[in-house]
């Protein structure tokens, strides 16, 4: 059933009358025309399509719009441009950190989520926080340096 649904999304209030129980990549990606969360499993196992969710990694295949009024969502759109690219966008590609790319804006998603809860992460803490995503290309400690170059360039920048 269509109702209106208001979502903060990137820092931008959206009215948008659809089903309330659509899918957020759904809307994203077919209202917004946002198309940073990927569609993946469709089952919230591979973080392809990861947003924030007032400040927090989750699954957007996994909620329904209509639950989502008053909270805060970032998409990978929301994190940087290409004008003004994220630390973490930066690095990765430094780093040529992904090889196919399709995991990648969910991982500098819930990236972005342990960088601002932690500035300083170890190894360990980096490969904890994204292990519920998914990369079959192998570029795993290419994607783990990128997370802890980005933390470094950050602290710097604040410590500048």
């Amino acid at each position: 059933m269509l109702r209106e649904v208001t979502l903060s999304i990137n820092g931008q209030t959206h009215r948008l009358s659809v089903d309330d129980t659509a899918s957020l990549p759904d809307v994203l990606r077919t209202e917004l025309e946002l198309k940073g969360a990927r569609y993946g499993c469709g089952a919230g196992q591979c973080g392809a399509c990861a947003v924030l969710v007032d400040g927090e990694d989750r699954a957007s295949c996994q909620l329904e719009v209509g639950n989502l009024e008053g909270k805060s969502i970032t998409t990978l759109e929301g994190i940087g441009t290409p004008e003004r690219p994220h630390p973490l966008q930066t690095a990765f590609l430094d780093l040529q950190a992904g090889q196919c790319g399709y995991c990648l804006s969910g991982i500098i998603v819930a990236a972005k989520a342990l960088l601002d809860r932690n500035p300083d992460p170890s190894r360990a803490e980096i490969a904890q926080a994204l292990s519920w995503h998914l990369c079959r290309c192998g570029a795993h400690n290419r994607i783990l340096a990128a997370v802890a170059l980005a933390a470094e360039r950050m602290r710097a920048q604040v410590a500048a």
